[in-house]
C-alpha cells in the first residue's frame, strides 16, 4: 500500500514538457541574454583591473 503510494504521488509530481517551437525559441533567446551578460561581465571585470591599476600607478607616484 505504501508503495503504490509513493508510486501516484511520484507521478503526479512529475512535469512532462514537449520541445515545441516556441520552448525552443524561448531558449535561444535566453542562451543569447546569458551570453550578452557574461560577455558584459568580463568586459566589466577587465575596466575594473584597468581602472585599480591606473589608481595604483597614480598613487604611488
Amino acid at each position: 500500500v505504501s508503495l503504490t503510494r509513493k508510486i501516484k504521488t511520484f507521478a503526479t509530481k512529475m512535469v512532462i514538457t514537449s520541445g515545441n517551437d516556441e520552448d525552443k525559441g524561448g531558449q535561444e533567446k535566453e542562451s543569447k541574454e546569458e551570453s550578452v551578460l557574461a560577455m558584459l561581465g568580463i568586459i566589466g571585470t577587465i575596466l575594473n583591473l584597468i581602472v585599480i591599476i591606473f589608481v595604483y600607478i597614480y598613487t604611488t607616484l
